[in-house]
């Protein structure tokens, strides 16, 4: 069975970075009647916070990623403590106490030297005496995976064929000095105990899977199937990660991006497919093909996801906004027209209340001083309130006949005059909605 899982850790909201990645293995396992893992992974006590975690749970559910279990990396401790101890058993890890300023003069004189900044393994030669001494001068010194200096190899879903050699990675750190147990441990044990059998995630992994699959193998488990999708960048191909944080979902939810146009465009974006509003995510889990995707970085743009929004809500029935509209203090006998009137003439639900403001009277009404006569003695001419879809057709009829105006110079001083808008539905459409007779 098809078993995929999403990582993040609750040290911050979510936001389209992560969402790309959700998805992808969200849609995945649907498509497959398979089981989609969240899993929190919060082993930092420092950072991880209670109320990140569920932001992450309430983001997920607005756009409607379900799943079908959660996990919590924190109440795991106990597994990878003992993958610790099968590494060690095994001569795969090693206790090592460099400080951060012995590893970046490490680094330095390799690069000096022209040869790649790995680590030298330096920590092997210690003896039992001099890490004795080491541990009394520095504390618990942080362990190593010792890599097995050989080609790694995968076929990835996006990127295809992958070959790394081992000898140009560090031996990765999986436990620090403090007793942290890092994700690529934590990601290892869990992966092979919860059967994961598909891992997609962002391609700044490749290095990091790399080192896992060795992992896995040690601990005598099978690797998943491994996939790297592009990493997202500003539309002019800036790097996204400092816009991140005007980049949360809760932000962007905020300003009124629906579900289903966020979860349409990230679905296909960086495909060979065009992005297309959906109306639902069976459609989205319908038509999703991860070799479809490329390697390229992938420009996102987030004014590309008002049009969408807007396509969306003009989809939507009466029902699935009435209590949107109730709230604004719309009367229910004209409700279902209010929204028949105003749905094409919005990009976000928020922007309803303008026009309900409108409709009541209550904006100021716009009017050019060369026009102020004009207005004027054509509102002399406006029959009683209340209007029908009649009124704008016959007021307007009667305008020109009195004045001799038409066209747009005819139209447009009215729809000013009473919408203050210069654009926006018919006219009568707009008449029966007016809750009373206008006045400069």
């Amino acid at each position: 069975m098809t078993v995929t899982r999403f990582a993040p850790s609750p040290t911050g909201y979510l936001h389209v970075g992560n969402l790309r990645t959700a998805l992808f293995n969200y849609l995945i396992a649907r498509k497959a009647g398979g089981t989609f893992i969240l899993r929190l992974d919060d082993t930092d006590p420092e950072r991880s916070k209670p109320e990140y975690a569920e932001a992450i749970q309430e983001d997920l559910t607005w756009l409607g990623i379900t799943w079908d279990r959660i996990e919590k990396q924190s109440a795991r401790l106990d597994r990878y403590a003992k993958a610790a101890d099968e590494l060690r058993a095994r001569e795969r890890f090693y206790e090592a106490f460099e400080t951060p300023t012995e590893l970046d003069l490490k680094r330095k004189k390799q690069l000096n030297m022209g040869k790649p900044p790995v680590y030298d393994r330096a920590a092997l030669a210690l003896s039992d005496a001099e890490k004795e001494a080491l541990r009394a001068e520095r504390g618990q010194g942080h362990w190593r995976f010792k890599l097995a200096h050989e080609r790694i190899e995968w076929n990835d879903g996006i990127l295809g064929d992958i070959s790394i050699d081992a000898a140009s990675v560090s031996d990765p750190v999986l436990i620090r000095g403090d007793g942290q147990v890092l994700y690529t441990l934590a990601s290892v044990v869990d992966d092979t105990e919860m059967g994961v059998t598909h891992v997609v995630r962002g391609s700044d992994h490749v290095t990091n899977t790399a080192t896992q699959i060795q992992i896995i193998e040690a601990l005598g488990g099978t690797a998943p199937d491994f996939a790297h999708h592009s990493l997202l960048t500003g539309p002019q191909g800036e790097a996204l990660s400092k816009r991140l944080g005007t980049l949360a979902l809760r932000d962007l939810r905020k300003r009124g991006v629906e579900p289903m146009a966020l979860l349409s465009l990230l679905a296909r974006l960086g495909s060979a497919d065009p992005v297309e509003m959906r109306g639902s995510m069976d459609e989205l889990i319908d038509g999703f093909d991860l070799s479809r995707f490329g390697a390229a970085p992938t420009k996102f743009d987030v004014e590309d996801l008002f049009p969408l929004t807007a396509r969306h809500i003009q989809t939507l029935p009466y029902e699935a906004v009435s209590d949107e509209i109730s709230a604004l203090g719309v009367p229910a006998a004209i409700a279902p027209n209010f929204w028949d009137v105003v749905r094409a003439n919005i990009t976000v639900k928020a922007e309803m209340a303008d026009w309900w403001r409108i409709f009541q009277g209550e904006v100021e009404a716009v009017v050019e001083d060369a026009d102020r006569e004009f207005v004027t003695e054509a509102l002399k001419l406006l029959p009683a309130h209340p209007y029908t879809s009649e009124t704008w057709g016959a007021w307007t009829s009667a305008v020109k006949e009195a004045t001799g105006r038409k066209g747009k110079g005819l139209f447009m001083p009215l729809r000013l005059a009473l919408t203050g808008q210069a654009k926006g539905p018919d006219m009568s459409d707009v008449m029966p909605l007016l809750q009373k007779a206008p006045s400069l």
